[in-house]
């Protein structure tokens, strides 16, 4: 298997350029890649290089060639290098970038078109549209499902680092009656106290003390009894939300859940919500989280092309890669419906698209998904 794979990137990389040179047109449709396959990041790379031979072979179509360059890890002479042969060879659509830092550049090439796989830009650019999960998709599903559980005081989250401008910015996708925002410190030693504050921890541990103390010295079977309730408990009286969205990834996003379980912030009548985790099992072993709610793709479907990747190429692919696999489709249909792609305009389809991730809208010059909600619990990922 794994000198299939080379031999497979050995054809893509050397064998297909040749055929960029040749005179077909109308009847071939040629794909641009931009991926690192170079450098720190070259496992994304390969995974998206393997992702698009999944496509291929589902796609079945000898008129579809896909043809790879690297851009190593945010090289920018490679990138250009890249550019440049894809405009002299003739290819006006490619998948990539894969790094939002990289869009900058792309944006010069006027003549060409580029669907990125990023998700920090929802709306088509001059020449680039972005299919990844974007944040204005995540937020419409979560207002939708904070509004049919009938929360009306929201606490949206998210740390004071580069993206929160980017964040601040999206909030306008969120259509809920009342919430208000918190900024924290990415630093957990921090993040504590910050949370404290939040939550009004002090003053709800200071209320528990206060009424201890009026039934500490007496001796009737109704004061033992409140005493022995009051025992049980951290705090005393409730945070001033409902729910939370926690616009945050990984081991930043478990301190935040561990803070507030800490800070005492009762998980029955505060709903616990979060951005797309990719399904990362991981969250699983927060014991402290009982029902943590989050927007994503398709699961079924996810769970499907991880499966059949793992099949072919006897490892897991990136979080990404399934993108890729969706992009290819998007482009096909689109060279199917409409012919040669030389603008962004042709991806305003009518029609919404189902893809691998789940589908796709495209309005008012944007792209949107529309994603399911799903819960972590007794270590399942469980649909709402």
């Amino acid at each position: 298997m794994i000198r299939k794979i080379y031999l497979l990137i050995f054809y893509i990389l050397f064998v297909f350029n040749s055929n960029l040179l040749s005179n077909e047109k109308n009847n071939t449709l040629k794909v641009g890649l931009l991926a690192p396959l170079s450098g720190p990041y070259s496992q994304i790379g390969y995974s998206l290089l393997y992702s698009l031979q999944l496509a291929l072979s589902e796609i079945n179509d000898d008129n579809v060639i896909i043809v790879p360059r690297d851009t190593g890890s945010n090289n920018k002479e490679k990138l250009s290098l890249a550019l440049d042969e894809f405009r002299s060879s003739g290819i006006k659509i490619i998948i990539g970038p894969v790094s939002f830092d990289e869009f900058e550049q792309v944006k010069k090439y006027n003549d060409l078109t580029f669907i990125s796989l990023s998700n920090l830009q929802s709306e088509f650019s001059k020449n680039v549209i972005s299919i990844g999960v974007s944040l204005e998709s995540q937020l419409i599903a979560l207002s939708k499902f904070i509004n049919k559980q009938k929360k009306t005081k929201t606490i949206v989250m998210y740390p004071k680092n580069e993206y929160a401008d980017l964040i601040k910015k999206n909030l306008v996708n969120l259509k809920l009656k009342n919430f208000k925002t918190f900024t924290y410190s990415p630093d957990p030693e921090v993040l504590t106290g910050e949370i404290e504050i939040l939550t009004n921890y002090t003053q709800r541990k200071k209320n528990l003390d206060l009424r201890k103390k009026m039934f500490e010295d007496k001796e009737d079977e109704q004061s033992i009894k409140q005493l022995e309730k009051l025992e049980q408990l951290y705090t005393l009286g409730e945070v001033n939300f409902d729910s939370v969205i926690i616009i945050d990834f990984g081991n930043n996003l478990k301190s935040v859940l561990t803070s507030l379980v800490y800070t005492d912030v009762n998980q029955d009548n505060v709903l616990f919500t979060t951005i797309n985790q990719w399904f990362d099992e991981s969250i699983f072993y927060e014991n402290s989280i009982r029902n943590l709610y989050y927007p994503s793709v398709n699961y079924k479907e996810f769970k499907k092309y991880n499966d059949k990747y793992y099949n072919e190429f006897k490892k897991y692919p990136s979080e990404i890669a399934i993108l890729a696999y969706d992009a290819l489709g998007l482009i096909y249909y689109a060279w199917k419906n409409i012919g040669d792609i030389n603008s962004v305009n042709n991806f305003l389809f009518k029609n919404k698209i189902k893809g691998k991730i789940g589908t796709f809208s495209f309005k008012n010059g944007k792209i949107t998904q529309d994603l399911n909600i799903y819960k972590t619990e007794n270590k399942k990922f469980i649909k709402f």
